[in-house]
């Protein structure tokens, strides 16, 4: 899509990244006086050795917020800029109004759109792709892509299969309207016969998951999608400067980095320290990265997702430039 006054190509790029994990540290050791499990046995299943877990008064909202903030600031803009914000979330406490909402209400933003989406694991690539649309199609031109997660909420903290993986955290992207597209068309879609591999239901409400269906997908499905995300966008591998997956399991982020070519670049491993915090895993990782100067400027890196729905998605989005 064009410009209609210029001619130019009609983008988005991000100029900001930030993010919010609650103070409350759960160690794999903390989590040996709650079930039956021990340190070693969760790193080598999972590579976890830590997470964060919100307090009653550190809602998806309130995480969220604190995350569009840290994002604002490392954009450099006020919230007065912002006339779209994008919140993906699994995990809200209320119906409505939706997170986005409250977002906008406690930021002071005049009257943006605000839009939740639930698709659990990989929503935050799908809201990533919904704003970039919006302002490729002009009716956005500066947005808050936000994922905020509070997993801790809807966890069986009895059943160590899923209580090990689980954590909470909130991160966000300020993108902005750009004659130079940083971010590509996204490859998305689901695998139906995989929808209750992974479920928050009544009655109980809490996260469960079929982890060897999903995990013999990660394994042997996950690179075919990925690399089809990195053709669809322009890209050759060689191209990139590394990858951001959904940090679900280590055991499922290395195996991937070494079917797609890569290994020997930056591959992002937040999961280690952070555990599992769903839409919020990929953004994350890439904002505390970004921040701490780990990151190369305006390069171009993978992000893929995949999880409940059974859905997946990918694209190529470029690191900030100055």
């Amino acid at each position: 899509m064009t410009d209609d006054t210029t001619g130019q190509r009609r983008g988005s790029e991000i100029i900001g990244a930030g993010y919010y994990q609650p103070s409350k540290v759960l160690t794999n050791h903390d989590l040996e006086e709650m079930v039956d499990t021990n340190d070693e046995w969760i790193r080598q299943r999972t590579g976890i050795r830590e997470r964060r877990i919100a307090s009653p008064e550190e809602t998806v909202p309130m995480m969220a917020t604190a995350a569009a903030r840290d994002a604002l600031a490392n954009a450099r803009i006020d919230a007065s800029a912002i006339d779209l914000i994008v919140v993906a979330t699994v995990t809200s406490e209320q119906r409505s109004p939706n997170t986005a909402g409250r977002v906008a209400q406690d930021l002071q933003a005049p009257s943006p759109v605000a839009i939740d989406i639930n698709v659990a694991c990989s929503g935050y690539i799908h809201a990533l792709a919904i704003a970039d649309q919006a302002i490729k199609a002009g009716t956005a031109t500066t947005a808050l892509v936000i994922a905020s997660e509070k997993l801790s909420a809807v966890t069986d903290w009895t059943d160590r299969s899923t209580c090990i993986l689980v954590a909470d955290a909130a991160a966000a992207f300020v993108i902005r309207r750009s004659s130079r597209p940083g971010i590509s068309a996204v490859t998305w879609g689901t695998e139906p016969d995989l929808a209750d591999a992974v479920v928050i239901e009544p009655p109980t409400n809490t996260f469960s998951q079929d982890g060897k269906s999903v995990f013999k997908w990660a394994i042997s499905e996950a690179a075919g999608y990925a690399a089809k995300s990195v053709t669809n966008a322009g890209y050759r591998m060689d191209e990139l400067g590394g990858l951001f997956s959904h940090q679900a399991n280590l055991r499922i982020i290395e195996p991937l980095a070494r079917q797609l070519g890569m290994a020997d670049k930056i591959v992002a491993t937040d999961v280690v320290t952070s555990g599992n915090t769903s839409a919020a895993s990929i953004p994350l990782a890439f904002a505390k990265m970004w921040q701490a100067g780990e990151l190369p400027e305006d390069t171009p890196f993978l992000l893929f997702a995949f999880g409940g729905g059974f859905a997946y998605a990918g694209l190529v989005a470029r690191t900030p430039r100055s």
